[in-house]
């Protein structure tokens, strides 16, 4: 016999559950990937494929992968100091890390822009020694950790919380130097909120364009992002070379996400064993 729940109202849940799926996040997708594979192969590849498409590949997953990685190193620090020590302004610091979820990302951009040009505040002292930030892919690659290190933090801070401080300290009983600890007992238990946080930043900061299309440039070949390629095909009324580029970004985020699935069930089940 089934058994039953104590709370009534699985049916009804379930039903809006899948509907408010379906009309948010699978129609949408299946409709652009649909559009995306609707034409000849050639078409696709000649939109998709583009020489200076290709080159906003690099650019957007190398300047996300980066920025990714700055953030999950980072935001380890951020979060383990925040979860583990008591001190002034705790609190103000932990509301700011929630900022970039607050505030547009093309203020952001211009804030950011404003700041690291040749004559901001920070890229004018940047440039006479030689390091330009704005109008370059290392200025991409900042806006792109300014906008999701939230991501790793936030995703970091409860696993750091449910640290059983007991196993620490049993490891320094044992002779283990501060370093083994960190490597041995500390790292490994929090591996999955590490690679969960890592990409989370790294499929936020391949989506973004907001923040990133004012500090970037724009220049072909060099400073434009796969997003921005987007929209310039909609400007010129091509969408079926937007729905192509789009169809890309979309299966490399699906084969992301399905990695992402497949390392922490493998953590799982090798805890459970």
């Amino acid at each position: 016999m089934a058994r039953r729940s104590a709370l009534p109202g699985f049916g009804l849940t379930m039903g809006i559950t899948l509907t408010y799926l379906s009309l948010l996040v699978f129609l949408p997708l299946t409709a652009l990937l649909l559009k995306g594979i609707s034409q000849t192969w050639e078409s696709f590849a000649a939109a998709a494929f583009h020489p200076r498409v290709l080159a906003s590949y690099r650019l957007t997953f190398g300047a996300a992968f980066l920025a990714a990685l700055v953030n999950t190193i980072l935001g380890f620090l951020v979060a383990w100091c925040l979860v583990r020590y008591r001190f002034p302004g705790r609190k103000l610091i932990d509301a700011f890390i929630d900022l970039p979820f607050a505030i547009p990302t093309a203020v952001s951009g211009i804030a950011l822009t404003s700041i690291y040009a040749r004559n901001g505040w920070i890229g004018r002292y940047l440039e006479s020694v030689g390091l330009e930030v704005a109008f370059r892919p290392l200025g991409i690659c900042l806006a792109m950790v300014f906008i999701s290190f939230p991501y790793v933090i936030r995703t970091l801070q409860p696993a750091l919380e449910e640290l059983d401080r007991e196993q620490e300290e049993a490891a320094a009983c044992l002779g283990a130097s501060p370093w083994q600890i960190v490597f041995r007992v500390l790292l490994p238990t929090v591996a999955p909120a590490i690679v969960t946080g890592f990409s989370l930043a790294f499929a936020r900061s391949l989506g973004e364009y907001g923040s990133v299309v004012f500090i970037s440039g724009n220049m072909p070949y060099k400073t434009e992002i796969t997003s921005l390629m987007i929209i310039t095909k909609l400007e010129q009324h091509d969408l079926l070379g937007a729905s192509s580029i789009a169809t890309v970004m979309l299966l490399s985020s699906l084969l992301l996400l399905l990695a992402i699935h497949a390392f922490q069930w493998r953590m799982a089940r090798h805890s459970v064993q």
